[in-house]
C-alpha cells in the first residue's frame, strides 16, 4: 500500500510539474476564454468604471502604503532569489527567462557569442569538437558467434542493433581493406564480404577466400562470426596470426616503395594488431589472465602509436582481475595525466583505487559525526569526478538497473559506455570490501555540486545533448535507455504558484458572487461540523473516559425502553 501511495504521489507530482512547465500557455488562453464568456456575469464594464472612479478618489496615504507594500514584496523576492542562487547556482528569474521566454521570443545572445568568438575562439572550437557525439569502437566488445549469437539462441532477442552492426562493417572496411586488394583474389573476395549484410553470405565468402589462399582477414571473420565457442575462436585467430604475420613482414619491407605499398602495410599492421588483441581477449575469457596481460603489454610496446584500439582498457580490466592494484595505478598514471579523461574506465578505475583505501572502514554515520578524513575526501572527490563524467554507471554498479550485453560501439559519457564498463567491472567493485557502499552514499552528491543548467559542467566540458538519441540507436529496443539526470524546478515553487492561483481565483469568485460562495462555504463547514460528527466524537470521548475510570454503565430505564 505504501509503495502504491508513493507511486501515486510521484505520478501526481510529475503531472503537476509537466502541466506547469509546458501548458502554461494553454492555461493562459483558458483564463482569457473564461473571462470572455463570463464578461456579463462578472460585470467587467461596470467594474472598469468603478475602478476609474476609485483611482480618481485615491489619497496620498494610499500611494505611501502602496510603495511600502511593493518594497516589502521586492525584499521577499530578493531573499528568495538569494536562497535559490545559493542552492542551485543561478537566478530563478534568469533561468525562467532564458529557458522559457527567450526561445519563444526568438532571442539570441549575440553579445556573448561575439565576445566568445573574439576572445576564446580556439577554446570554443575545441569544446564544440569534443562535445560532438562521436561513436567509438568498444574496446571490450564481445564475439558475435560465441557470445552475441548464444544470447540470441537462449532469449530470442537480438542484442545488436542494425546501426551498431553497420558501424562495425564500416570499421572492418576501414581497417581490413585497401585499394590494392583487387590485385589479390582472396583479398578481393574479402573486400566484398565485409560489405555483405547477410551473416551466412559473409561466412561463405570467407571460406571461398580460404580456398584460394591463406587469408588472415578470412580467418578473422570466421573467428568472429562462425565460431560458437571462445576456444574455437582462439584456434582460428592463431591461424590468422600466422597468415597475418607473414603479410606484415612482406609489406614492411616494401612500405617505402610507393603510396600503394604504404597503404597495404598500414592495412597489414591493423590486421596484425587486431588479431593479437583478440587473442589476448580470448586468453582472458578462458581464464589465462596472466598470459593475456603479457600479450597486451607486448602489443602496447610493439605498437605504441596505435591508440585507436584502446588496448590499455583491456589491460586495466585484466590487472584488476589479478588484483594487481599497483600495476593498475601505474597504467592510470600514464593515461589519466590530463584533466579530461578519455573514458569511464579510467575515471571509475581511479575512483575504485582511492575508495579501496578507505571503503572497508567507511561508515556514513561516523563520517557525519567526525567529518571526512583526507583519504575519504579524496575518494569522494574521485567518485564525484567519475560520476560527472558518466552519470549512468552508478545505477548499474549498484544493481539499481539491469545489465544487458554491451554493444560493439559506445558513446563516451553515454548509457552505452556505462553498460560496457559495468558489464566487466562490476565484479571488481564487489571484490573491494565497502566500495559499493561508499559509492552508494556519495554518488548522488555530484549533482548538487554541478551548477544549473547541467550543460555548464563542473570539472569537464559541457555534457553533450545528443547522447540520448545516439544511445537509442546503439542499444536494443528492449532496453530502457538511461537519460542524464536533470535538475528539475523545485516542487515547492510549483506548488506555491498553484496555491496562489487557486487562492486568487477564490478571492475573485468571493468578490463577485458573495452569496453563492457563502452558501458553498457554509455547506463545507456543515459537512465537517455536522451534528452526527459531534455526536460521534463526544461518544468516543465519553467511552474512553469510562474505560480509564472504570465507571459502570448506567442502568437502563424501563421508561426509556417503552
Amino acid at each position: 500500500m505504501a509503495e502504491a501511495g508513493t507511486g501515486f504521489l510521484e505520478q501526481l507530482k510529475s503531472c503537476i510539474v509537466w502541466s506547469w512547465t509546458y501548458l502554461w500557455t494553454v492555461w493562459f488562453f483558458i483564463v482569457l476564454f473564461l473571462v470572455y464568456v463570463l464578461r456579463v456575469p462578472l460585470k467587467i464594464n461596470d467594474n472598469l468604471s468603478t475602478v476609474s472612479m476609485f483611482l480618481n478618489t485615491l489619497t496620498p496615504k494610499f500611494y505611501v502604503a502602496l510603495t511600502g507594500t511593493s518594497s516589502l514584496i521586492s525584499g521577499l523576492i530578493l531573499i528568495f532569489e538569494w536562497w535559490y542562487f545559493r542552492k542551485y547556482g543561478t537566478s530563478f528569474i534568469e533561468q525562467v527567462s532564458v529557458s522559457h521566454l527567450r526561445p519563444l521570443l526568438g532571442g539570441v545572445d549575440n553579445n556573448s557569442s561575439n565576445s566568445s568568438n573574439s576572445s576564446s575562439g580556439d577554446s570554443d572550437s575545441n569544446r564544440q569538437s569534443v562535445s560532438e557525439c562521436k561513436v567509438w569502437r568498444n574496446p571490450l566488445n564481445l564475439f558475435r558467434g560465441a557470445e552475441y549469437n548464444r544470447y540470441t539462441w537462449v532469449t530470442g532477442r537480438e542484442p545488436l542493433t542494425y546501426y551498431d552492426m553497420n558501424l562495425s562493417a564500416q570499421d572492418h572496411q576501414t581497417f581490413f581493406t585497401c585499394d590494392s586488394d583487387h590485385l589479390r583474389p582472396a583479398d578481393a573476395i574479402m573486400q566484398k564480404a565485409w560489405r555483405e549484410r547477410n551473416p551466412q553470405a559473409r561466412i561463405s565468402a570467407a571460406h571461398e577466400a580460404l580456398e584460394i589462399n591463406e587469408c588472415a582477414t578470412a580467418y578473422i571473420l570466421l573467428a568472429e562470426e562462425e565460431a560458437t565457442t571462445i576456444a574455437e575462436a582462439e584456434k582460428l585467430f592463431k591461424q590468422a596470426l600466422k597468415a597475418g604475420d607473414g603479410c606484415y613482414r612482406r609489406s614492411q619491407q616494401l612500405q617505402h616503395h610507393g603510396s600503394q605499398y604504404e597503404a597495404q602495410h598500414r592495412r597489414d599492421t591493423n590486421v596484425l594488431v587486431y588479431i593479437k588483441r583478440r587473442l589476448a581477449m580470448c586468453a582472458r575469457r578462458l581464464g589465462r589472465t596472466r598470459e593475456a596481460v603479457k600479450m597486451m603489454r607486448d602489443l602496447m610496446k610493439e605498437f605504441p602509436l596505435l591508440s585507436m584500439f584502446n588496448i590499455h582498457e583491456n589491460l586495466l580490466e585484466a590487472l584488476l582481475e589479478l588484483q594487481a592494484y599497483a600495476d593498475v595505478q601505474a597504467v592510470l598514471a600514464k593515461y589519466d595525466d590530463i584533466s579530461l579523461p578519455k573514458s569511464a574506465t579510467i575515471c571509475y578505475t581511479a575512483a575504485l583505487l582511492k575508495a579501496r583505501a578507505v571503503s572497508d572502514k567507511f561508515s556514513p554515520e561516523a563520517a557525519s559525526r567526525r567529518g571526512l578524513s583526507t583519504a575519504e575526501m579524496n575518494a569522494v572527490e574521485a567518485i564525484h569526478r567519475a560520476v560527472e563524467f558518466n552519470p549512468h554507471v552508478p545505477k548499474y554498479l549498484l544493481e539499481m538497473k539491469s545489465l544487458i550485453l554491451p554493444p560493439e560501439h559506445i558513446l563516451k559519457r553515454g548509457d552505452s559506455e556505462a553498460i560496457a564498463y559495468a558489464f566487466f567491472h562490476l565484479a571488481h567493485w564487489k571484490r573491494v570490501e565497502g566500495a559499493l557502499n561508499l559509492l552508494h552514499c556519495t554518488w548522488e552528491g555530484t549533482f548538487r555540486m554541478i551548477p544549473y543548467p547541467l550543460e555548464k559542467g563542473h570539472l569537464f566540458y559541457p555534457y553533450p545533448i545528443c547522447t540520448e538519441t545516439a544511445d537509442r540507436e546503439l542499444l536494443p529496443s528492449f532496453h530502457e535507455v538511461s537519460v542524464y539526470p536533470k535538475k528539475e524546478l523545485p516542487f515547492f515553487i510549483l506548488f506555491t504558484a498553484g496555491l496562489c492561483s487557486f487562492t486568487a481565483m477564490l478571492a475573485l469568485l468571493t468578490h463577485q458572487f458573495p452569496e453563492l460562495m457563502g452558501v458553498f462555504a457554509k455547506a463545507m463547514i456543515d459537512i465537517f461540523c455536522s451534528a452526527e460528527f459531534r455526536d460521534w466524537n463526544c461518544k468516543s470521548i465519553f467511552m474512553r473516559v469510562e474505560d480509564e475510570l472504570e465507571i459502570p454503565p448506567a442502568p437502563q430505564s424501563h421508561h426509556f425502553q417503552n
